[in-house]
């Protein structure tokens, strides 16, 4: 056997066993994404049976029609695998019911019409008019042309976009709260999945319409980018196998909803009439105190009705009052800085961080924008 050969085999063994191990580790593993993590495990298995399949072609043990050749019946399942990899990771309480089936609906397809292929050995005795129109036609779009290669790739597109789409405006699910950077790494897996299967399919097209095969001079360079793939898919759910991408949080009755709207709107009040956001020494306790709530509830209403902290929301308040002291001429004699102060901010550090975080921009853009 050739050293290029061997080199091949071994690149591909290596992410072959990789996949298994890491496909075996992560179905294994029992946390809030255990749905999301075995469906990531049977992308793994997957890829890892395809890249032992053609290990096996190498030494002369592989044909199309052999017992361990049987799940290349399945390559169009990659692309739905993706999607509910993905789906069931951003949604806690997911559960595969009848209604998903329909996406695996073009993996039965390829099924049933792959083992309809097979069977027209049954009927040929090397004459076209042995098979149906039917048969023979489908031998030969099937068999000599990269139809299977070019659907799956499609799919796996086609997939993938929709799993960026759920990964950039995830459901919300009672009780729990998404944590946005724990879902970064799945959207590198999808995109590079995306590249990966884009390369493929335009591969195959180009070698087919320009080289007049069918996937096998370009086939090594797309095995190894395969196997990869699958090294470092398992690795990245590995890595991640004990990342939580959610936080709980508290589900409201509708009483408890009511008495923090309540609170809610007398902070507001109280912030709008008497400005208690411009007093520098302005505490939770001093709020609470004010309105006069219990500083946990205050915190909570907050967070709740408002979702922002304590600070955010004063110094958010303060920033709204600074503007509308530059608006006003009569204080065009006065600092930018001495403004600020007027405004409430306690120091020169919160103001330039406040103004910092809303507009983007550093402070001595204000007065310069009105």
């Amino acid at each position: 056997m050739e050293t290029k050969i061997i080199l091949l085999v071994i690149l591909l063994a290596i992410g072959a066993i990789q996949g298994i191990v890491y496909g075996g580790i992560l179905w294994r593993t029992q946390t809030i994404h255990r749905t999301a993590n075995r469906f990531l495990a049977t992308i793994l298995f997957f890829f890892s049976y395809r890249l032992i399949a053609e290990i096996l072609h190498f030494f002369g043990l592989g044909r199309y029609d052999t017992w361990y050749y049987f799940l290349l019946e399945y390559n169009w399942i990659y692309g739905a695998l993706i999607y509910f990899f993905v789906l069931s990771y951003v949604n806690p309480t997911f559960k595969l019911r009848l209604k998903h089936w329909i996406h695996f609906l073009p993996v039965m397809i390829e099924v049933i019409w792959s083992f309809f292929i097979k069977s027209q050995n049954f009927y040929w005795d090397g004459t076209r008019e042995s098979l149906s129109w039917l048969g023979y036609w489908g031998y030969v779009v099937w068999m000599h042309y990269p139809t299977m290669h070019i659907i799956s790739g499609g799919l796996i597109i086609y997939y993938a976009f929709i799993s960026l789409k759920i990964l950039k405006s995830a459901p919300e699910i009672p009780g729990f709260k998404l944590i946005p950077e724990n879902t970064q790494w799945i959207r590198r897996v999808v995109i590079a999945l995306i590249i990966f299967s884009v390369t493929f399919t335009l591969t195959v097209m180009i070698e087919f319409l320009f080289f007049d095969s069918a996937f096998s001079f370009f086939g090594y360079p797309i095995f190894i980018i395969m196997a990869v793939i699958t090294y470092w898919l398992g690795l990245e759910g590995f890595a991640r196998r004990n990342t939580i991408a959610f936080k709980k949080v508290d589900v409201l009755s509708e009483k408890d909803r009511l008495q923090l709207q309540d609170i809610a709107d007398k902070i507001s009040e109280v912030m709008t009439e008497r400005k208690l956001f411009k007093n520098q020494d302005l505490s939770v306790a001093g709020l609470s105190e004010a309105i006069g709530v219990k500083s946990y509830l205050v915190t909570r209403a907050l967070t709740t009705v408002f979702g922002k902290k304590f600070n955010d929301y004063i110094n958010e308040l303060r920033f709204i009052e600074l503007k509308s002291l530059i608006e006003n001429p009569k204080n065009d004699k006065y600092t930018l800085l001495s403004l600020a102060f007027e405004a409430g901010f306690n120091s020169k550090a919160s103001f330039n961080r406040t103004v910092k975080k809303i507009t983007g921009k550093s402070p001595k853009h204000l007065k310069s924008d009105t």
